[in-house]
């Protein structure tokens, strides 16, 4: 059975770091795009990142300019999202997903979501 979870939402004050997991079982997540998204209620789904299969490359959202960094365990069967210099402006539910990532296919998953809350 297919799922990804995440963890390590929670509040943190504006300028401090978080990081995100996504646990994934039922498939490799090398041989899969994987992705990070976030979504605030009344508004578009963002993505925040991504990694190709092919070549392990990343990509960001350009509102991320360098704050974020994505990553993966391969040998864990898990990917992160390290985020720093976080700012109200990101809060969200921050979802994981295997959907696709430059032309490479995901699995066609998303977790249940973890909500990130930036305030003082």
């Amino acid at each position: 059975q297919v799922q990804l979870v995440e963890s390590g939402g929670g509040l943190v004050q504006p300028g401090g770091s978080l990081r995100l997991s996504c646990s994934a079982s039922g498939f490799t997540l090398d041989y899969y795009a994987l992705n990070w998204f976030r979504q605030v209620p009344g508004k578009e789904r963002e993505e925040v990142s991504c990694i190709s299969s092919s070549d392990g490359r990343t990509y960001y959202g350009d509102f991320v300019k360098g704050r974020f960094t994505m990553f993966r365990d391969s040998a864990k069967n898990m990917f992160y999202l390290q985020m720093n210099s976080l700012q109200p402006e990101d809060t969200a539910v921050y979802y994981c997903a295997s959907e696709s990532c430059n032309t490479d296919p995901g699995i066609g998953y998303r977790g249940q979501g973890t909500q990130v809350t930036v305030s003082s």
